[in-house]
């Protein structure tokens, strides 16, 4: 990926305020972009936003994605030539129990930045980030394709499917006959410094470092395609910039590890036990009346390896360390920013 591209043009990143909103504008800033954040307040205390001083090379915009009207006047004064959705109500427990408002942002937030994107036309590229739990999940012990059913199970991800539906309305009703190019991205479970969500692995993990430094894990026998924050970040920006100039790049993306990779939620606290020190371990907690979870969920990413000759980078172990390198630099009171400059720069080298 030549990311000399981004410099100089004009993106705009809705969630630009959350964990991975937040690499996305720090990637983009280094690499000279015009980077404009349009975001609600950072969702945790502490905030990688904050942490890492994201707004001081953004020009950030508080706003909510279900307005409309701030959406439209924020593209029409900043005119963006790529527009990058990833603003959203992401953890799957609070889906239960706010799913008015996980709708209301997911979907009608969907419907809004699709809407902007419409009436603004400085835009040549669109991506729209959802998540690998958009699919029906039957369980299957192979990764789902672009090409299977959408449908997913709880509030959260049902209203990830329906902002795919959404998205691939708008691309044949409106944006099939302009020069724009849109596509969706189903993104496997994420990890990296700087998230502090509640109901997340890794920052469960952290909290517990800081506490018992024993890990309590929901679901250890649960199967997920856990992988770095900067491989879909990345892969987002390398579509971005492939259907920029070719349209027939766009479409719907799978991006997650390799099979290897794809491990269960006990063996990824084990790794990060195994980094983080040599008394830190985990137990199975018992939750009664537990919301439900997929067992077994990974992708296929043959299109996105066929169609970009993407791959990843970084194998799980690699991925966890340097979650974990992040982590203790917070602690000890390090640069951030030049901790995350160099991450970064050790992910584009390979």
């Amino acid at each position: 990926m030549n990311f000399d591209f981004y410099r100089g043009k004009t993106v705009l990143v809705t969630g630009h305020s959350g964990f991975k909103g937040g690499w996305m504008c720090k990637l983009l800033a280094i690499h000279g972009a015009k980077v404009v954040g349009y975001s609600l307040d950072p969702p945790t205390t502490p905030s990688l936003f904050d942490i890492a001083s994201i707004a001081v090379s953004t020009e950030s915009i508080t706003g909510d994605v279900r307005d409309l009207e701030k959406l439209k006047q924020t593209m029409d004064r900043y005119k963006p030539e790529i527009v990058i959705h990833m603003a959203a109500q992401p953890i799957v427990r609070e889906s239960y129990i706010n799913p008015v408002y996980t709708y209301e942002t997911n979907v009608m937030g969907t419907v809004n930045v699709c809407e902007a994107v419409r009436l603004c036309d400085s835009v040549r590229s669109f991506i729209n980030v959802t998540t690998d739990k958009v699919y029906k999940n039957n369980e299957w012990v192979w990764g789902y394709r672009e090409n299977d059913a959408l449908d997913g199970y709880d509030p959260y991800s049902n209203s990830k499917s329906c902002s795919e539906l959404v998205t691939g309305s708008y691309k044949r009703s409106f944006f099939s006959t302009r020069d724009i190019s849109v596509s969706t991205c189903r993104a496997g479970n994420v990890i990296g410094g700087g998230d502090f969500a509640a109901d997340r692995i890794i920052p469960d993990c952290f909290r517990a470092m800081q506490d018992t430094g024993i890990i309590k894990v929901r679901n250890p026998d649960s199967v997920r395609p856990f992988q770095h924050v900067l491989e879909p970040v990345s892969a987002y920006l390398m579509l971005a910039q492939a259907q920029y100039d070719n349209k027939s790049a766009e479409g719907c993306y799978n991006i997650g590890p390799d099979d290897i990779d794809c491990i269960c939620t006990g063996k990824l606290t084990d790794i990060f036990c195994s980094f983080w020190s040599d008394n830190a371990s985990r137990v199975r907690s018992f939750e009664n009346n537990a919301p439900h979870e997929a067992n077994f969920l990974k992708l296929d990413c043959s299109k996105i390896k066929k169609v970009l000759d993407w791959e990843p980078r970084w194998h799980i172990e690699q991925a966890v360390e340097k979650t974990v390198e992040w982590y203790k630099s917070y602690i000890d009171g390090s640069d951030i920013n030049k901790l995350m400059e160099k991450q970064i720069n050790e992910y584009i080298k390979g």
